[in-house]
């Protein structure tokens, strides 16, 4: 199928206030130099947000990753999971049309949304509310046919009940997700075999319709303020890196202390397994704004936890470690001139810096590969303008540049200086 973005784009695209603290906190789970992996968890924010993925959401996620807009757009076109049109005000019906499903009647609900909705894909209905599509297995195929309608999956469905789910929404109402024949999850049709003692006791839904109705969100557009954010944290304190956490959700995300200390209760164990992606961290110790102990201390080489790591490790946290922000500066914007954990990669020599570009102008540094817009602007504010200053770069002055960039890592990565120097050929 031929992805394209849509004809008609809105001028512009933001976060809200929440979502872009979302966003900013999802970067800070990728070591430096490696932002450009939350590529997909913002543009699916994008998307929760308006609903589809316009051409401003995408460069605007781009931009925030210091991307070239054609690698968001890359990702963007590649994967079915992005709308890349506008869908129904009220919902997005993705039916399965794969072989368990289609042998279950896949074919008759797709009939059935050529009816009520609109006679091809990706077409809104006339009133707006509803579009839907046809798309590859989703994975429920014991409990086929089914269809993904906004977050969550409706399973064991026919034409009848699929009609009603959407006079449901339509109407305003929200069904309950999962199973609509009366199973629990996915037993056999005619009851249990085994573990019927399971039965007993059990919750009224399975972990997942419980999970989506506790949410609420199964057709709602996500500002940032429904759901508790899942966010990474910046320091041992339990912050968010950005420290810009809205006051609704700061509770959540912030939640007391719990008997294991900064643990939030956790044991060891529980500490190492993973999270599922709605639950909201409880790595914390310390109240909003109080400067957790370990980061008093200013010792590197301990955790929040109080363990020391092996020699390895520390040595790979100190290759690692960034230097301050961007500019080489503390969190109150002075500047430190190095790291509180020496490094031992090369001695820094600053290298030839400019206040304004050359007679005839800058050149185009987007042209080298890893540097997108906010690139640019770091290197342009730093002094560099010209593929000629690039290519003059070696081990000291790389390192200077690297431990003053928000990229750590990306000049050797993508081997700026090699490109300079062709680019200045030219």
């Amino acid at each position: 199928m031929l992805r394209r973005l849509h004809h008609d784009q809105p001028e512009s695209f933001a976060f809200t206030p929440d979502n872009k603290a979302w966003a900013e906190a999802q970067i800070t789970k990728y070591p430096e130099g490696r932002q450009a992996s939350a590529i997909i968890p913002l543009l699916w924010r994008a998307q929760e947000q308006e609903g589809w993925l316009s051409r401003p959401a995408i460069e605007h996620v781009a931009e925030m990753l210091g991307l070239a807009y054609i690698r968001a757009l890359e990702v963007a076109t590649f994967y079915f999971m992005f709308q890349l049109q506008p869908v129904g005000s009220v919902a997005h019906v993705q039916v399965c049309g794969t072989l368990s499903c289609m042998i279950c009647g896949a074919e008759d609900l797709m009939g059935l949304c050529k009816e009520k909705i609109s006679k091809n894909p990706h077409e809104l209905s006339a009133d707006g509310k509803f579009s839907w599509e046809e798309v590859e297995c989703l994975g429920a195929c014991a409990n086929a046919p089914m269809a993904q309608i906004g977050k969550d999956y409706y399973e064991d469905l026919t034409v009848e009940k699929l009609g009603e789910i959407l006079d449901e929404m339509a109407a305003g109402r929200v069904p309950t997700p999962g199973p609509q024949n009366g199973r629990y999850a996915s037993e056999p049709l005619d009851g249990l075999t085994s573990l019927k003692d399971h039965e007993e006791g059990r919750p009224d839904y399975n972990a997942s319709v419980a999970l989506a109705t506790d949410i609420g969100d199964t057709i709602k557009r996500i500002d940032g303020t429904e759901v508790a954010l899942s966010a990474p944290w910046g320091d041992a304190g339990g912050r968010p890196a950005n420290g810009d956490v809205s006051e609704a959700v700061r509770d959540e995300l912030m939640p007391p202390a719990g008997p294991q200390g900064a643990q939030g209760g956790r044991t060891p164990a529980e500490e190492e397994a993973p999270r599922d992606v709605g639950e909201a961290s409880d790595k914390v110790s310390e109240a909003p704004g109080e400067a957790p102990e370990a980061e008093a201390t200013g010792r590197p080489d301990e955790d929040v936890g109080g363990n020391e790591p092996s020699e390895e490790a520390t040595e790979e946290a100190r290759k690692v470690a960034p230097s301050g922000d961007a500019g080489g500066r503390d969190a109150s914007g002075s500047d430190t001139g190095s790291s509180d954990t020496p490094s031992e990669s090369a001695e820094e020599s600053e290298p030839e810096l400019l206040s304004a570009p050359r007679e005839g102008g800058a050149d185009d540094l987007k042209k080298i590969k890893g540097v997108g817009p906010q690139l640019e602007g770091l290197l342009n504010e730093m002094g560099f303008y010209h593929f000629s200053q690039i290519a003059s770069w070696g081990p000291s002055e790389i390192a200077w540049v690297d431990n003053r960039l928000k990229f750590k890592g990306r000049i050797e990565r993508d081997d700026w200086v090699s490109q300079a120097k062709e680019l200045d050929g030219k």
